[in-house]
């Protein structure tokens, strides 16, 4: 069935040793050129609708044979199946298509028979056309009628091998008889945009912290955005998803002579609720010398710089549970204080206070030397790889996207010698999306190229949002909401180069999702060592403003994927939360090798917390409690361990290494639980742990060691809330 077909979209083949023999090869590459060769006829050429989405399969051979291989448009690179009959194939188009036409460049290991299958929901599938006698090579096939999956229904292969093939190309068009969508335009009715001369600016602060001071559920969504300028006498109080940011390129742009406030009387001084806020482009000149950011998980602290000092607990010195600070300068102290445990990534401070359970730091000057277990500070000199997030600006009288360049080793702020490195983006390739936007619009603005800008926000979705370009950013502006509707995932990232997703909330939905973030398809193999994508202040929540439900929160398939402060939330409390009611069993799951995690805050799942089945994987802080909810110790029973781990590295992994890690229980329903221990690990050179604990909140259930079998129980200290520690493991 070779033919002469459109000329592909390709990129100039690799170098690659083939399982063929040579006259298989010589077939192959004969049938390749002649498929590049021009067409005979003036024919406009359809469009290659599969290039770069997202492709899954029923199997993968394993190395570098990876489903989304076949959709790169990279004839040195291939899918290939295990060695059976009944394999498939499958690309999203990410939206319904009407079809064309398919290319199938196959390598030696070809389809003897196998159906073209089209399906718009990836469920329910149609038969297309039906090849019986295929001699591999490259095959044209004529489709018809529509559809967002298209798939090689494999049957019988030609040869002991599997199905194998160089490329899967999909021919067809999009509808396109709407309008298309414009980019740019003004940034909603949720973002509250300041200058020098705005009159009653403290008059609006006050306004909507007054909403969004106890709104720890509610839908209003804000954000204060300061023009560049300089800004007295105010008194910034920020709530529950509210973010404030200065619209400079750099922190110094944008001065407010006064103070960013978090504090917690709304929660009688208590601050280990003080969730889902944010700061960041600003300097501060605090009235009193020290400014007060009492916050707790989900609230990040970025390109701040602080003239005086930083005090991290409320008033009162009452509990708290954070934080994050990154790319921050802070001249005098910060005052931890009261923190439970805190991650201060590539910032500069004038001293730390306190350690309470674990402090940690990467790549800070200024920052206490590593003392674990007493005082309890973890410090690394660096952070071996970070890329600051992208960030909302004003060029002249212009918005545009900064996003920051990829830095290695780093230290200290990216802003500290002036111009942060990076690229501008205009903000008219953003599709600035505003509540009531649908996930098909959604996706349209995707497949016409356009990054998204998530105004303030909740958005249902009750389809899959796909970000199949590479270098797609995803940015969200105070707290924007993702709520998935019908069991569907909220958000799958093709495994490509350099996407970015940053500043958003995904909330679970009623109906149980099996994923609510993807990074990557199933196998993903694709080297993004020199741009990978990076997840930085996205939250991900299950139960607590309603009932939600999901299997597994996170899924990270793609290689040298950036994880930059996180949290991966199953609700204890609020509505729609019991062991049942908000169900999801694993939180964060990483395949992918060459991951790293800085500032990850994973909490409260049925099952693990954590599992990481990557290679060379690295984690920079973790913080979890083990779920408080469970009922006795039988619905927690791991076989014949007690408990599931809160971090659990596979015993396939033979490369792996974190700093700074601590697991929590509060067994509150039955406080006589016990967890065999908080972290578990394969002992191999490779494997390295440093400064973990585990700690009994008041003696509501205990751990029996720290990691595997190592580490003393948190028995003996009964209810005084003494950690167990391990400095190093093995």
């Amino acid at each position: 069935m070779s033919s002469v077909g459109s000329p592909p979209v390709l990129r100039r083949p690799a170098s690659t040793v083939r399982r063929a023999t040579v006259g298989a090869l010589v077939t192959s590459l004969a049938g390749g050129l002649l498929a590049l060769a021009p067409a005979t006829t003036a024919q406009a050429a359809p469009t290659l609708l599969s290039q770069g989405k997202t492709a899954t399969a029923s199997s993968t051979e394993g190395g570098p044979f990876a489903a989304s291989a076949a959709v790169d448009g990279d004839l040195g690179t291939r899918w290939a199946s295990q060695w059976s009959d009944a394999q498939w194939l499958q690309v999203d188009l990410g939206r319904s298509a009407t079809l064309s036409s398919a290319t199938l460049r196959w390598e030696a290991a070809y389809g003897k028979s196998y159906q073209i299958q089209a399906s718009e929901n990836g469920t329910d599938w149609r038969t297309v056309t039906t090849v019986t006698a295929g001699d591999g090579g490259t095959d044209d096939v004529t489709l018809s009628g529509t559809g967002r999956y298209v798939r090689m229904n494999g049957q019988t292969r030609a040869t002991g091998y599997g199905f194998s093939l160089w490329e899967f190309q999909v021919y067809g068009s999009t509808d396109t008889t709407g309008p298309t969508l414009p980019g740019g335009g003004d940034l909603g009715p949720n973002v509250h945009v300041f200058d020098p001369s705005t009159p009653g600016i403290q008059a609006k602060l006050d306004q909507v912290f007054q909403q969004q001071e106890s709104a720890q559920f509610g839908s209003g969504r804000h954000a204060f955005l300061f023009k560049p300028g300089t800004y007295n006498n105010l008194n910034a109080q920020i709530g529950f998803y509210t973010q404030i940011a200065g619209l400079g390129l750099r922190p110094g742009d944008t001065t407010i002579n006064g103070d960013v406030t978090v504090d917690a009387g709304w929660f009688n001084g208590n601050a280990t609720q003080n969730f889902w806020r944010g700061a960041e482009g600003l300097t501060l000149n605090p009235v009193n010398g020290t400014n007060r950011w009492a916050v707790s998980q989900a609230s990040s602290f970025r390109r701040m710089h602080v003239k005086g000092g930083l005090n991290l607990a409320p008033n009162g010195y009452g509990w708290a549970s954070g934080g994050y600070i990154a790319d921050s300068k802070i001249d005098g102290q910060v005052g931890n204080y009261s923190q439970q445990q805190w991650y201060t990534r590539e910032s500069s401070i004038g001293g730390w206070s306190n350690s309470v359970w674990n402090q940690t730091f990467s790549g800070v000057e200024g920052a206490p030397a590593t003392s674990f277990p007493e005082p309890r500070y973890t410090t690394l000199d660096t952070t071996p790889i970070s890329r600051e997030k992208p960030y909302l600006y004003l060029d002249g009288n212009e918005y545009k996207v900064f996003a920051p360049a990829k830095r290695t080793n780093a230290r200290g702020t990216s802003w500290a010698n002036g111009t942060p490195q990076g690229e501008s983006i205009p903000l008219n390739q953003f599709y600035v999306v505003k509540p009531g936007a649908t996930a098909a619009t959604i996706n349209q603005a995707l497949a016409q190229g356009l990054h998204l800008l998530f105004t303030p926000g909740v958005y249902h979705v009750d389809q899959t949002i796909n970000v199949n370009r590479a270098n797609t950013i995803v940015l969200g502006l105070g707290l924007a909401t993702i709520i998935p509707d019908n069991g569907v995932t909220a958000m799958k990232v093709a495994d490509v180069d350099g996407v970015r997703l940053a500043g958003f909330l995904i909330d679970a939905g009623p109906v149980n999702s099996p994923t609510l973030l993807e990074l990557g398809p199933q196998n993903s193999s694709a080297d993004h060592a020199a741009n990978p994508t990076t997840v930085q202040d996205v939250y991900v929540r299950i139960g607590g403003a309603h009932v939600g439900k999901a299997t597994t929160s996170v899924v990270v398939n793609s290689d040298d994927a950036i994880i930059d402060h996180t949290w991966v939330w199953r609700a204890d409390h609020g509505e729609g939360w019991g062991w049942e009611t908000n169900r999801a069993d694993y939180g964060v799951r990483v395949n992918g090798d060459d991951v790293l995690a800085t500032g990850l805050f994973v909490e409260h799942f049925n099952k693990y917390d954590v599992e990481w089945y990557g290679e060379r994987g690295r984690t920079i802080f973790y913080q979890n409690e083990k779920a408080y909810d469970a009922p006795n110790q039988a619905a927690i029973q791991n076989g014949a361990t007690k408990g599931y781990a809160a971090y659990r590295v596979d015993d396939s992994v033979n490369t792996h290494e974190a700093w700074g890690l601590g697991s929590y229980c509060n067994y509150n329903v039955d406080p006589t639980i016990v967890q065999d221990h908080g972290f578990k690990a394969p002992v191999k050179p490779g494997v390295k742990f440093h400064s973990l604990l585990v700690v009994s909140l008041g003696g509501m259930g205990h751990y029996n060691h720290v990691i595997n079998d190592t580490g003393a129980s948190t028995i003996p200290a009964g209810t005084s809330t003494v950690p167990s520690t391990v400095v190093s493991f093995p």
